[in-house]
């Protein structure tokens, strides 16, 4: 009996470390059958104060499944550029420390435009935080219109959305957004993965958030379990808010007003009106 426990216990561990050598063997590529809402990456021009985007999404979404595509080039003015909001979305009302957390900018000319760093899925793959310390998802940055990218949360999905704004200086709102469309530049140049702990969605604002800040702020479980990352921005005073935060998680919540705008030509400016 104890011999056949040693045998299954090495045949285990033998499968264990032919999964983890083919884990280090697999190489980062942007030639996948990906999930159609991430087959495109964008790609970023910056000349001096102007920002080309090409490839910007702006998909029209009537449920998960069924959306019409449609990706559009878009010129940004940085001098234009005045305020950035943080936005979290946990993946489940009963638990909030899994989430997708992204950055979202508008300027005085009325445009919002999102920038959401995501795992890269393959067409019928669906995420897992398991398989994404395994080197199973690409990471891309998507950058898309605010209709999209939040709307497809907020109404589609219907999932808990946040809309905090960000407290910064004009200056460091314009460092932000240009240090995160070099990343994204950086990973249309060279694919690279997704990793759950170290290359995801939130460690990637953090490390753009340091370089706009003096005082960095460290890794930590709140970075780990994003869903309580709004409670370290408001800490940090990186959301522009005097309420508590138990009332600002209330206040910023836009699922309501997003469905409300869904249709409406002014659906970004009607999200930040009180609730």
């Amino acid at each position: 009996m104890r011999r056949a426990v040693r045998v299954v216990a090495l045949l285990a561990l033998a499968l264990l470390l032919v999964g983890l050598g083919a884990c280090a063997l697999k190489r980062p590529s942007h030639e996948r059958r990906w999930a159609p809402e991430q087959a495109v990456l964008p790609h970023v021009e910056i000349d001096g104060d102007t920002v080309r985007i090409a490839n910007v999404r702006n998909f029209t979404w009537t449920s998960a499944e069924r959306f019409t595509p449609r990706y559009e080039e878009r010129v940004y003015d940085l001098d234009l550029l005045d305020r950035v909001w943080y936005v979290v979305s946990p993946l489940s009302e009963d638990w909030r420390g899994l989430a997708h957390t992204f950055l979202t900018f508008g300027f005085a000319d009325s445009q919002y435009v999102s920038l959401s760093v995501e795992a890269r899925r393959e067409r019928d793959e669906v995420y897992a935080p398991v398989k994404g310390a395994l080197r199973a998802f690409e990471l891309m940055v998507v950058i898309g219109d605010e209709r999209d990218v939040l709307g497809l949360r907020a109404v589609t999905w219907n999932t808990p959305t946040y809309l905090y704004p960000g407290r910064a200086t004009p200056a460091q709102v314009r460092e932000l957004f240009v240090t995160m469309l070099r990343r994204a530049q950086a990973v249309e140049r060279r694919p690279e993965f997704y990793h759950t702990l170290s290359n995801n969605c939130t460690t990637n604002i953090l490390e753009a958030v340091n370089e706009v800040r003096e005082e960095p702020i460290p890794y930590g479980l709140r970075v780990l379990l994003p869903g309580y990352s709004d409670e370290l921005a408001y800490e940090q005073g990186l959301i522009d808010t005097d309420l508590p935060l138990d009332s600002a998680r209330a206040a910023f919540r836009i699922n309501a007003r997003a469905a409300a705008a869904w249709g409406a030509p002014d659906f970004s400016s009607r999200l930040r009106q009180p609730g």
